[in-house]
């Protein structure tokens, strides 16, 4: 069954399958809208009583309901610069040393760090000897992406790729999954140097946004394309630790990648482990 699964996806249209999903999930559909939400916290046993908003009348779209808001309070975040704090709600798989540019993607398998990043050199190499982590967020999630730290926004990378599922049984069975996906990677620069947070898509993701440029995809280009950002001024762009960077519309994950010698993960935090945003996520050293 689990071949059976994967296969599938190969074959799959899987653009065009998360680009009609996507059309219902914005669509104001009145009560097939409050239908599916309601089929949907049913089905994932989703927590409610988190959200700003709690009833599925309240909202008029699916994608207004998968990208809720928070309650204020719900998500407290530390101001010890010193540590860094989980940027999702989701389940850590993988986390750990970035090896000659290579990031382990399940056991066993692993891609290239610089494929990842866009294919520029110049991009992966701060991060080449440092630490990435890996979180995966299920469909129940909270989907918006925080800040681990305070950063000033330096470069913006769309990745055009495919659209595979990023569950576990997938990241065990597709080659370079994460460096294969359509994705957007974001380059902050921070008191420990770069930092990246990179927004994988996936089958039915129906929208990646980011809160200073909004949709970035779709539509799908077929380049890379980059955008670079002030370090200074009244254009730059600083966003605080624990403040929105940006949403998933339909899940997905999330890589991020820290230079050598400048962190480490929370002791005890291995694949599998839940993550809350705004716990610890590790700390700074004073290498």
């Amino acid at each position: 069954m689990d071949n059976f699964k994967i296969a599938l996806q190969y074959l799959l249209p899987k653009h065009g399958l998360s680009r009609l999903v996507g059309k219902f999930a914005g669509a104001k559909a009145g009560a097939l809208t409050t239908f599916a939400i309601n089929r949907f916290i049913k089905a994932y046993g989703i927590d409610m009583s988190e959200a700003k908003l709690q009833d599925a009348t309240d909202f008029d779209t699916f994608n207004d309901f998968f990208t809720r808001e928070l309650k204020e309070g719900a998500r407290p975040i530390n101001p010890d610069n010193k540590e860094i704090c989980f940027p999702v709600d989701g389940t850590i798989s993988q986390q750990g040393d970035i090896k000659d540019d290579q990031i382990i993607q399940a056991k066993g398998v692993s891609y290239s760090l610089t494929t990842l990043l866009g294919g520029e050199e110049e991009t992966a190499d701060p991060f080449q000897g440092g630490k990435f982590s890996t979180i995966y967020l299920a469909p129940k999630d909270y989907h918006r992406i925080h800040m681990p730290m305070a950063g000033t926004l330096r470069e913006m990378i769309f990745v055009p790729g495919d659209l595979f599922s990023v569950n576990p049984l997938t990241a065990r069975n597709v080659p370079n999954l994460f460096a294969r996906n359509e994705r957007v990677v974001a380059i902050f620069d921070t008191e420990i140097g770069p930092m990246a947070l990179v927004l994988v898509g996936a089958t039915i993701v129906a929208s990646i946004e980011t809160v200073w440029a909004g949709t970035i995809t779709p539509p799908a280009g077929k380049r890379i394309t980059r955008w670079q950002y002030p370090a200074e001024g009244e254009q730059a762009i600083h966003l605080e630790k624990g403040e929105e960077m940006g949403r998933f519309k339909l899940g997905s994950t999330t890589v991020c990648c820290f230079p050598a010698n400048t962190m480490d993960f929370t002791e005890g935090d291995v694949p599998g482990t839940i993550t809350r945003l705004g716990k610890p996520y590790g700390y700074l050293n004073d290498k």
